[in-house]
């Protein structure tokens, strides 16, 4: 009894952990490929015997295939193909290195998701043939293909242009076999009929207004005959093109002002490259703003706002229905620019409770405005209890002056709209009444004392007469 107690034990509890450590190791190798070894990350299959007849593939049971960021194989004879289907699933997959194998062929589609290759070490396989098709959306650090039997066609002129233009000085050395099966340097290949294309972009006037239309051409030439296409990245606008052998049309409609900067390129392509003619799309529309809010205290007060336009729109503040006279202690500041987007705000130095009260601004340009209008409120009057919606008295507004804002001078002076002049001039009316009122309360004030004065001396015992 003593003896089967102490299996429930402690000991018991080790005894399955083992087991269950073993059952794991031995899923683990059900999930890795025979003649490999795999980790979270990484896959490696060099033992020759038996070796593997097929890209290496992880069980659905095993570690996340997007986690393997490094496959490599080396002396693997019988791994001739690489599919469409076989890397898709390493979407993490930086570093892959076949070498010293029988590998033949590599489909165009084998690397289209695995956006993240850096690098890929080709050297000394069965490879007679490869298109740049297979890498044209990589950005490779590096690609070695030395010791390949490559059969001098233009199919591989592109591996050539790639060493003549790359920035590295590294060069490596490549051959390929003629029709004599004599080894011939990849860097004195000359093929005839076999060059890299060009395109050219006509655009007559890519500066277009809003809800407009343009049509722009594109005309492509080389040997072997380039294959022509667009590249419009992710343009709003409606757009549909048509292409026929080296030349191509590219329409479009409705405009949209979302499209103002954005980049049009016309491609052409053959086996030994690319080349392309790109042209900026600038649309011209009216103002809009998109954001204003009430304001925010920081190290000055700021009412800040988004205005979009282009061109570059004019702005003007409103205080009261009065043009606002900006000055050092109260201006316009453009923060951001985004092309034709412009974050600011209406910086104020120290308002006080005469600088409450409603804000307008108004956003111009040659083909339209927008205004937009807030109510502010910095501060209570002094007695007045300071309340989230407080009735504003008749405001006395001090004017500062009058400066330019920060991307051109908006003052239209010639609008009969009173300015805050008004307001100041009335400012000054009110204090001068109440300085009239404080004076006649002194003289009073001393006219009584005087009167008591007097009266005493009436009735003095000295008989003095007043």
């Amino acid at each position: 009894m003593s003896s089967w107690t102490r299996w429930h034990g402690p000991a018991m509890a080790r005894l399955w952990g083992f087991c269950w450590l073993v059952v794991g190791f031995w899923r683990a190798a059900l999930a890795c490929p025979t003649s490999c070894k795999c980790s979270t990350s990484r896959i490696w299959c060099s033992d020759p015997s038996p070796g593997i007849v097929a890209f290496p593939r992880l069980e659905p049971n095993s570690a996340d295939p997007e986690n393997i960021t490094e496959i490599y194989i080396a002396n693997q004879k019988r791994l001739e193909i690489i599919n469409e289907d076989d890397v898709e699933a390493y979407a993490g997959l930086k570093n892959l290195t076949i070498v010293d194998s029988g590998l033949k062929f590599v489909a165009h589609k084998a690397f289209l998701k695995n956006s993240n290759l850096q690098h890929i070490n080709f050297t000394r396989n069965k490879l007679t043939s490869l298109s740049r098709k297979h890498f044209r959306h990589l950005d490779l650090s590096e690609l070695i293909l030395v010791g390949n039997p490559f059969t001098c066609s233009c199919d591989i002129m592109w591996i050539k242009t790639l060493q003549e233009t790359k920035s590295s000085p590294e060069t490596q050395d490549l051959y390929c076999l003629n029709e004599s099966s004599k080894n011939i340097p990849l860097a004195n290949l000359q093929i005839p009929n076999c060059g890299l294309p060009s395109a050219n972009l006509a655009a007559p006037n890519l500066t277009v207004e809003e809800g407009k239309s343009i049509t722009l051409s594109c005309s492509v030439e080389g040997d072997p005959v380039p294959n022509l296409y667009w590249d419009v990245g992710n343009l709003v606008s409606k757009h549909m093109n048509e292409t026929s052998h080296t030349q191509g049309s590219l329409r479009i409609t409705n405009i949209s002002s979302d499209d103002s900067g954005k980049q049009i390129s016309c491609v052409a392509e053959n086996l030994v490259g690319e080349d392309q003619d790109s042209v900026n799309l600038t649309v011209h529309f009216a103002p809009t703003i998109t954001f204003l809010e009430s304001p925010t205290s920081d190290h000055h007060w700021c009412i800040p706002f988004t205005v979009k336009g282009n061109p570059k729109p004019a702005l003007q503040w409103f205080y009261n229905g009065a043009i606002l006279n900006e000055s050092k202690y109260i201006c316009t500041k453009i923060h951001v620019t985004n092309h034709t987007e412009y974050h600011g705000c209406l910086q104020l130095d120290n308002p006080t409770h005469m600088n409450n009260g409603d804000y307008k601004l108004v956003a111009k340009n040659e083909y339209g405005k927008d205004e937009k209008q807030i109510s502010a409120h910095f501060m209570g009057w002094p007695g007045i209890d300071d309340g989230a919606n407080p009735n504003y008295p008749d405001v006395i507004y001090e004017d500062y002056g009058t400066a330019a804002n920060d991307i051109g001078d908006t003052t239209n002076r010639s609008n009969e709209i009173p300015s805050t002049d008004v307001a100041d001039k009335s400012g000054r009316e009110h204090l001068s009444v109440y300085a009239v009122v404080v004076i006649a309360s002194v003289v009073g004030f001393c006219l009584l004392v005087m009167l008591f004065l007097l009266k005493l001396a009436r009735h003095s015992k000295f008989g003095m007469k007043g």
